[in-house]
């Protein structure tokens, strides 16, 4: 959205409207909760590039008809009255999450795109919407959009309808941000201090940390055979995990995305100790395996689906005693070559290259409705 609006289209962004408050049994209800009022608070906000973020108010319980009913009037009264105030007519509605299909037709646009990056009904740890109601509305919204985004490979294969609207936008990397941490100017700036200050061999993670997500299994079994290797784990900590007070892994809070690349300079390895025995996680396109892979730095990853195509540059885990393997192969390369390797394999990926294919996609698209609307 950000190449979007630096090309000069107008963006309305609106923050996730959710899928549904989280089980009450959920150690992180309460603060959650807390957050989304936070958010509320902000209202709408205007971003350097010129994007107004919105986080409007809406009530989190899809399961009832009334609440989705007054969801669908709340939305439209927020969210319309901005783009009213923005210039916007005849907008491009772009939802990427099922429950926001409640504000298809009702801003009288030109096209819908509809992107699914999630397995949606396979979620159950973040919120308490019934999955079946998850896939009715997944399945109205594949049935009203102009266009199908499937941000994973494993998304796209298993697509049943609207295959003819569908396509594969593949994640991508803001690649010059994250190569600097090879070579120029990270070269003259010193690696971040909360990174210095922890030992190595430094195993380093940036993201979501949930219980469910985290392979929390192969962090304590390293704790009692790799006590050496440093976990680091930087991001929103939820509650409930079990590797907190482990001796050789430390959590950092979120830093902001114009600093990450000098604590990824402070890595040896970057990891992705996801748990894919769950459904859920192993539909995953995560966006930092391209970043880390930018940054040169040897990469070990768990057996996602979306990175086969690229196993030549990553080291891909089917279990955990590969895991470790693999990490003490990492800890080991000596081939001066191997980063560079890395670092090619994504290249050509970015932000930019993705944000021309989807807008060309998008005109096309505009073309054949308005030839259509013609010929009518």
């Amino acid at each position: 959205m950000r190449r979007f609006a630096r090309a000069g289209n107008r963006v309305l962004f609106v923050n996730s409207i959710s899928m549904g408050l989280a089980p009450i049994a959920n150690k992180d209800f309460v603060p959650r909760i807390a957050r989304k009022l936070r958010s509320y608070a902000k209202l709408a906000r205007q971003t350097a590039e010129g994007i107004t973020v919105v986080s409007p108010a809406a009530i989190p319980f899809y399961g009832s008809r009334s609440a989705r009913f007054a969801n669908r009037h709340l939305l439209t009264t927020q969210i319309a009255a901005l783009a009213k105030r923005r210039g916007l007519r005849n907008p491009i509605l772009w939802i990427a999450i099922p429950t926001a299909v409640e504000m298809m037709g009702r801003l009288d646009e030109s096209l819908v795109v509809y992107q699914v990056s999630d397995k949606y009904d396979s979620n159950a740890m973040d919120h308490a919407t019934d999955p079946a109601l998850i896939t009715t509305l997944h399945e109205k919204a594949i049935a009203g959009a102009d266009i199908i985004l499937y941000s994973g490979r494993k998304l796209l294969a298993e697509a049943t309808r609207g295959r003819e609207r569908s396509y594969l936008l593949e994640q991508a990397v803001d690649f010059d941000h994250w190569a600097s941490v090879r070579g120029g100017e990270l070269t003259k700036v010193r690696v971040a201090r909360e990174l210095e200050k922890i030992a190595g061999p430094r195993l380093g993670y940036f993201g979501a940390i949930e219980p469910w997500l985290i392979d929390q299994e192969l962090i304590k079994r390293a704790a009692r055979e790799r006590p050496e290797w440093q976990w680091v784990f930087i991001g929103n900590k939820s509650r409930g995990l079990e590797i907190e007070a482990l001796q050789n892994t430390h959590f950092l809070p979120p830093v902001a995305y114009e600093e990450l690349p000098r604590y990824a300079a402070g890595f040896d390895v970057c990891v992705l100790p996801w748990d894919i025995q769950n459904a859920f996680t192993s539909y995953g396109s995560a966006i930092k395996v391209r970043e880390y892979l930018a940054t040169g730095k040897p990469v070990v990853i768990a057996a996602l689906p979306e990175y086969e195509s690229l196993g030549d540059v990553l080291r891909i885990a089917r279990s955990r005693e590969d895991f470790f393997n693999l990490i003490d192969d990492a800890l080991a390369e000596t081939d001066p070559a191997a980063p560079g390797r890395r670092q090619a394999a994504v290249k050509d990926g970015t932000w930019d290259a993705r944000a021309e294919w989807v807008s060309d996609l998008i005109e096309k698209k505009l073309a054949e409705k308005e030839s259509a609307n013609m010929s009518a």
